[in-house]
C-alpha cells in the first residue's frame, strides 16, 4: 500500500537508510494517540499483567479481544523447548498466538497459497512446529522475552504483502521489524527501554551487510523454502517501496 508515514524527528530513535524501519523510544499508550495512520498488521507481545480491554469466551472458545474478532488461536509448539530441570512435570513447550481482526465488517488478509507452500502443499494448520530462539539471534544482546525470527516471519508472511506496514507497539529487541524487512515489508515499532532500542538499532544495522542478511535468511526454514522458488523470488535485493513512518 502507498501509505506515507510522517514522523517528527525528535520522536524517532532510529530510522533506517531506506526508511523501511522506524523505531520510536517511548511508552506505546502515550505515543499511539499521535498516529494518523492505518497499519496493515499489528503484532503485540505486551508485558505480562498489562490489561487494556478484555477477552470474551463463547461455549469455551475465545471469540473476541477488546471488541475485535478472533480468527484463530495458533499453538506454537517449540521443536527445541527449554529443558525441564526438575523432572517433576511435563516439559513446557507451547505458546499461543491470537490472530484477530478489528471487526467482522473489515476484510482480513490471509495468504493461503503461501502458507500451503510452506506446509508441503497441504493446508497450514493452527499448530506450528517452529524452533525457540537460537543463539544466532542473540548476536547483539539478550532480551528476556525475545521471540524467534522463524515465528514472526511466518506470521508476517501469512497476513501481509510486500511493501505493507507492520507495527509493533512493544518492540523489545526488534524481532518483528527484522522479520518484516527480511520479508520486504516496512516496519514501525515503539520501545520504552533505551537498552533495547540500541539493541534493535544494532540488529537492523547488521542486515545492511548482505552476507549477514543472507545468513539470517538461511536459518529460517520458511524463507529458504520461498527463496528456492524461481517463479516468485520474494526476497531479492531490490529496495522495499519507500515511505516514511506514521506520526503527525
Amino acid at each position: 500500500m502507498e501509505y506515507q508515514l510522517d514522523i517528527h524527528k525528535d520522536k524517532a530513535f532510529y530510522v533506517s537508510q531506506r526508511k523501511d524501519f522506524t523505531l520510536i523510544k517511548g511508552d506505546s499508550f502515550s505515543a499511539m494517540p499521535d498516529f494518523d495512520f492505518k497499519f496493515d498488521m499489528i503484532f503485540a507481545d505486551p508485558p505480562y499483567c498489562l490489561s487494556n480491554g478484555g477477552i470474551s469466551l463463547q461455549s469455551g472458545k475465545v471469540v473476541c479481544v477488546d471488541k475485535g474478532e478472533i480468527l484463530n488461536v495458533i499453538t506454537w509448539q517449540k521443536t527445541n523447548p527449554p529443558v525441564n530441570i526438575s523432572c517433576r512435570f511435563f516439559t513446557y513447550s507451547t505458546e499461543f498466538v491470537i490472530w484477530a481482526r478489528k471487526s467482522k465488517k473489515v476484510a482480513h488478509k490471509f495468504n493461503y497459497d503461501v502458507m500451503k507452500r510452506l506446509n508441503d502443499g497441504k493446508q497450514m494448520t493452527d499448530v506450528w512446529r517452529l524452533p525457540a530462539i537460537g543463539r544466532w539471534e542473540k548476536s547483539c544482546g539478550k532480551h528476556p522475552t525475545q521471540k524467534p525470527l522463524a515465528l514472526l516471519t511466518r506470521i508476517i508472511l501469512a497476513c501481509t504483502d510486500e511493501g505493507d506496514w507492520v507495527f509493533d507497539p512493544f518492540s523489545g529487541s526488534g524481532t518483528t521489524g527484522i522479520a518484516a524487512n527480511l520479508c520486504k515489508r516496512r516496519f514501525c515499532g515503539i520501545e520504552r527501554e533505551e537498552e533495547f532500542c540500541r539493541m534493535t538499532m544494532a540488529r537492523r544495522e547488521e542486515i545492511e551487510n548482505l552476507r549477514i542478511k543472507a545468513d539470517l535468511k538461511n536459518h529460517i526454514a520458511d524463507l529458504r523454502t520461498l527463496d528456492s522458488e524461481p517463479m516468485q523470488d520474494l526476497f531479492a535485493c531490490e529496495p522495499i517501496p519507500g515511505g516514511r513512518p506514521p506520526f503527525i
